[in-house]
């Protein structure tokens, strides 16, 4: 019996609009506890203690809105789709060119577009879309289509990462690293008071809680975001996405001889075809790759 894992990756969809909500609250947590809580009432004291807390909040504020926008844009903005009925350019060319070439240019010109044609990636077709598919594109099985350069489907912003939003999640990724970084920091005198504060009863349950929460959920972020900027930034220096990536430790664990997971050969089937994957193969053989794809017979 076959078991197909992509037919549940439609549940993510519905888990992105939760995660959108949970982003705004973390947004509202840290809000609420870096200016009203915290800095807000020092600019009552004046001096420069007035002069600090105005400068950290006009900061907080600049990068709270540079992350919102790049987080809008990565949600709202289409990743890159593939035109209807899409074809290699240079197939459409040779067809228009055909009829008023001489037979010796036509044969160069085929010639120098088979030259052309080995060094592109080759062009796919995906049965799903019932439309071609260019090089470095990949369907998604959450959004159901097809994506330029795709990265990857972000469960937080609800939408593929590809070839027309992939600069806005940079943005975003390094935009929300500022944000989390500085709360962090500002936060860290009050979270060191925390414990006394509550021993001594000196502050509400209620400000040290949502003080407490904001720290800690902005630590964990800093951190998280740091390994993922290095990633991405590792990807965009190699013109790499993160789906390539992937596919190519795939590749190698093969070539070096190691086991590659069902889940693993399947993933990678989806991405680059059957028989791209696995070449051209005997009809013994085909059974053996089967055997690694299904369960049972």
């Amino acid at each position: 019996m076959e078991m197909n894992l992509f037919k549940f990756c439609s549940g993510l969809k519905a888990l992105g609009y939760c995660m959108i909500i949970l982003v705004a609250a973390i947004i509202a947590v840290s809000y609420y506890a870096v200016v009203v809580l915290t800095w807000g009432p020092q600019l009552l004291r004046g001096g420069l203690h007035s002069f600090f807390a105005f400068s950290i909040i006009i900061v907080f504020h600049i990068l709270l809105i540079l992350l919102l926008w790049s987080y809008l844009m990565v949600v709202f903005k289409d990743p890159g789709s593939v035109p209807e009925n899409w074809k290699p350019v240079l197939e459409e060319e040779n067809l228009e060119a055909g009829s008023s070439m001489s037979l010796s240019d036509h044969v160069a010109t085929e010639a120098s577009a088979s030259d052309v044609l080995e060094m592109r990636p080759p062009v796919g077709y995906c049965s799903r879309c019932q439309n071609g598919k260019p090089p470095r594109c990949h369907h998604c099985s959450v959004c159901q289509r097809c994506v330029l350069k795709m990265d990857h489907h972000c469960v937080w912003v609800v939408n593929c990462v590809g070839a027309c939003n992939y600069k806005f999640f940079l943005l975003f990724l390094l935009y929300t690293f500022l944000e989390t970084s500085m709360d962090t920091l500002i936060l860290l005198p009050r979270f060191v008071k925390f414990f006394g504060d509550a021993k001594n009863h000196s502050t509400s349950p209620g400000s040290l809680a949502i003080i407490f929460l904001a720290f800690v959920l902005n630590l964990a972020f800093t951190l998280s975001l740091l390994c993922f900027i290095v990633m991405h930034a590792s990807l965009l220096l190699s013109n790499t996405t993160s789906i390539e990536k992937f596919v190519r430790f795939m590749r190698r664990r093969e070539e070096l001889g190691g086991s590659m997971t069902w889940a693993g050969r399947r993933i990678l089937s989806r991405f680059l075809g059957q028989r791209r994957l696995f070449g051209s193969y005997h009809c013994s053989q085909k059974r053996i790759w089967t055997a690694h794809l299904h369960f049972g017979a």
